[in-house]
């Protein structure tokens, strides 16, 4: 165990940790009040002017994928409502499928379908994903309680679904706003949603699954990753599991698309899951296996790695006391509320190293950058490319355990990525405070613009070398190892 922080390094952290920055006059203000106002603040639930005034955007169906979905989509249009629900439960099953090697429509007669159709919805669908993805960066950078968005990113890192695959930013949109709204209370509900989730559906392929084709896909990750964790589960659980969740569709010719339940396709019967057998629902069986203390330990261990240390596990008092918090009710703020308190979080050496939208979303509001008030060619660079070139795109996780975690984000190519990165920013932000300072002030004032508690010596160096110059002292702040870790 290392060093106890003091009390204004440990609100530092507290802020950093459940936002994005650490403003110096909000760590002013939260050292004066003490650390347990400041965190019953935090997780308070109030309004949020910066977020309210950032609605989500109007994202409206796509257009046809191909020409003959083109056709069948203006035939059905001619036809009375009946015959267009009729047509539109019998087309979620026929509708071409992207080619997995390719990533091209593939049309009834195995053609590929790159017509002008196809190559508009291409466009329609980079647009909205593109609109989707700078909305909540923006929506990030101006919330006033940025923890609802910081534990919105959390779950869904935890409840991993990409846009990639799922092809739809509206369905991606309604799965952003369950995790948003859901994410403060009983994860039961929240797991309750998510299993019926239509993005979470598509993208683990339990569209469609029946009695006479269960796919696995999403029985085994639910257990693996989203709720019991690696070794608490059998394969025989995976099967029981996915029998228990067949008979769920999703309707992709609507907008918004809609998950419903058809019980001519569920396997009737028992199942046994994890030494509970009965005639599992799709809510019965999240019921059944979040009241498993696996499940209270897997969840609480997930969210120890993101907010306390990726390096070091909980002690086992430390693991009962925060499973005891989250207690039988799964009360995720209490959970919270107990990783935030335990002795291993003013622990000096438990330093997180920043996802890349930490490190960019923090940038930004600590130079008071909006997204939104950017050109859009800037926007683009300042978020999509970056985020891409860093390896985390909000809406297109890498894969169904989410994104690294750690120094995984540390390589020589990212390196130049926010080097870029921040001689870009520094040419939107206002440095009228950096340029006010005298040279000698700059690293100074800089360190408590990005929460950072002390420059190294290495740092520190550089920053003098470059200090008659605003904007170069700055950008080289932003790509010092101090502003690259959550302290």
């Amino acid at each position: 165990m290392g060093d106890t922080l003091s009390t204004r390094a440990r609100v530092t952290r507290l802020l950093q940790r459940t936002g994005f920055d650490a403003r110096p006059d909000t760590v002013d203000a939260a050292e004066k009040a003490g650390f347990e106002a400041t965190l019953d603040r935090v997780l308070a639930h109030g309004t949020d002017g910066g977020a309210d005034a950032t609605p989500a955007p109007d994202i409206g169906p796509l257009p046809p994928r191909n020409s003959e979905a083109q056709k069948r989509q203006q035939g059905s249009e001619t036809q009375g409502v009946g015959k267009r629900q009729s047509q539109a439960s019998t087309q979620t099953e026929t509708e071409p499928e992207p080619d997995a090697s390719t990533g091209t429509d593939i049309g009834q007669d195995g053609k590929s379908a790159d017509d002008p159709v196809k190559k508009h919805y291409r466009a329609v669908l980079k647009q909205q994903r593109e609109e989707l993805t700078h909305w909540w960066l923006d929506r990030m950078v101006a919330a006033e309680r940025p923890w609802t968005e910081k534990r919105t990113l959390l779950w869904h890192n935890h409840w991993a679904t990409s846009i990639q695959k799922v092809k739809s930013a509206d369905a991606m949109l309604r799965q952003n706003e369950v995790l948003r709204r859901l994410g403060a209370g009983d994860f039961r509900i929240l797991a309750r949603a998510m299993v019926v989730d239509p993005a979470l559906m598509v993208w683990l392929d339990a569209d469609g699954s029946t009695a006479e084709a269960p796919n696995e896909n999403l029985g085994r990750e639910l257990m693996e990753l989203f709720v019991l964790g690696v070794g608490n589960y059998t394969e025989s659980d995976v099967r029981q599991a996915a029998a228990a969740l067949t008979g769920w569709t999703v309707n992709r010719r609507r907008h918004p698309w809609t998950a419903a339940f058809k019980a001519r396709r569920h396997d009737q019967g028992r199942q046994t899951v994890v030494g509970e057998s009965a005639d599992f629902t799709a809510r019965t069986l999240i019921d059944h296996l979040v009241s498993l203390p696996d499940s209270h330990a897997h969840v609480a261990g997930r969210m120890w790695k993101a907010l306390v240390s990726n390096e070091n596990a909980p002690s086992r008092t430390a693991l009962e006391r925060v499973t005891a918090s989250y207690g039988k009710q799964r009360d995720t703020t209490a959970m919270f509320r107990s990783l935030f308190t335990d002795d291993a979080f003013a622990d000096a050496d438990n330093v997180l190293v920043k996802q890349p939208v930490e490190y960019v979303v923090g940038s930004l509001r600590a130079l008071g950058v909006r997204p939104a008030k950017l050109p859009a060619k800037a926007r683009r660079q300042l978020l999509t490319r970056t985020l891409a070139g860093l390896g985390q795109v909000p809406f297109a996780p890498q894969s169904v355990g989410g994104w690294p975690a750690g120094a995984a984000w540390l390589t020589t190519a990212s390196a130049q990525v926010r080097i870029t990165f921040a001689q870009a920013l520094v040419q939107h932000a206002d440095l009228s405070a950096v340029e006010k300072a005298s040279a000698k002030d700059r690293p100074e004032l800089l360190a408590r613009t990005f929460g950072v508690a002390e420059w190294g010596r290495a740092s520190r160096d550089a920053l003098n070398a470059v200090a008659s110059d605003p904007r170069r002292i700055t950008a080289v702040a932003l790509t010092a190892p101090e502003h690259l870790v959550l302290s």
